[in-house]
């Protein structure tokens, strides 16, 4: 089947034109921190955590580039109709998680900022913060119009609110395992306890939020709504675990660059215990619904 070009006037829709803006602040950000020179951090472990940081905020940025730039080429050139996925369920799960992993980059990198150098400022540095807020902004933005669709066009799943539950989780573990490979801890096993739970929660979720785009939920050999449930419970009692670990771990640590860094991956684990609660709560009221 020959490949059918949409007119220019999808370029200017407001979905395509915050895309656009996502594109254009995302390259800049990625360009200006690339070139940014960056002076020398008061301690080792600041130097540690800096670059770690960076390169967290530099792959996230160049990941969610290529993502929107692949969206918006595969929607002009009318291609989305032949692939073997959800499109909706798709632009929506790029739209949140780019919301959500542009602005832990853009705090992240005003964090190195403010902490980590000493002397002045580089100004590209500055802007280049700028730049991944607006990012942000941009994808937030998208998300909001793919919800507020008008009811002709039917929002996927992905864009309800047990959909973004799912990328919120998705967003918590991914952070969390960045945050617990820069600390540097004499107590191995606390590492492993989070390590374990991040990793045994993050597969479910990320299946679950792959068998929705490439919309093969009705082929799930058992009920898909009662395994749903039973991931979140799975993620409920886990991330219990966990957060009372790190909240230990949070009270013995003394050094400020690891207990800042504990101490956000504190509050990652409680936010995606929430999102895990909710989430549960959701299954439970549709299955009782059901039945």
């Amino acid at each position: 089947m020959p490949v059918t070009f949409g007119e220019l006037s999808t370029l200017t829709t407001p979905l395509s034109v915050v895309r656009l803006c996502a594109l254009l602040f995302s390259c800049l950000t990625f360009s200006l921190a690339s070139f940014s020179s960056q002076s020398n951090a008061s301690t080792p472990e600041n130097i540690e955590y800096g670059i770690t940081f960076k390169r967290f905020c530099m792959v996230t940025w160049c990941l969610f580039f290529v993502l929107t730039f692949l969206v918006m080429l595969i929607h002009f050139i009318q291609f989305h109709n032949l692939l073997p996925l959800s499109w909706k369920n798709l632009t929506a799960t790029v739209a949140a998680l780019g919301a959500l992993m542009t602005f832990s980059a853009s705090f992240a990198f005003t964090w190195t900022l403010v902490n980590h150098q000493s002397g002045t400022t580089d100004p590209k540095s500055i802007a280049a913060a700028v730049g991944s807020y607006l990012t942000s902004l941009a994808y937030s933005e998208e998300l909001h119009l793919i919800r507020s669709q008008s009811d002709g066009q039917q929002r996927g799943y992905m864009a309800t609110v047990p959909g973004l539950l799912k990328v919120l989780q998705v967003f918590g573990g991914c952070v969390a395992l960045v945050l617990i490979n820069s600390i540097q801890n004499d107590q191995k096993w606390r590492t492993y306890v989070s390590f374990i739970t991040y990793s045994v929660c993050l597969l479910p979720t990320v299946g679950t939020v792959l068998v929705m785009v490439l919309d093969c939920a009705a082929r799930s050999p058992v009920p898909f709504d009662r395994l749903l449930a039973s991931f979140s419970l799975l993620g409920v009692i886990m991330y219990t675990i966990n957060t009372v670990v790190c909240f230990s771990q949070a009270l013995e640590i003394n050094k400020d660059g690891q207990k800042v860094v504990i101490m956000s991956e504190t509050v990652m684990s409680c936010i995606t215990l929430l999102a895990y609660t909710v989430d549960l709560a959701f299954s439970v009221k549709l299955l009782c619904d059901r039945n």
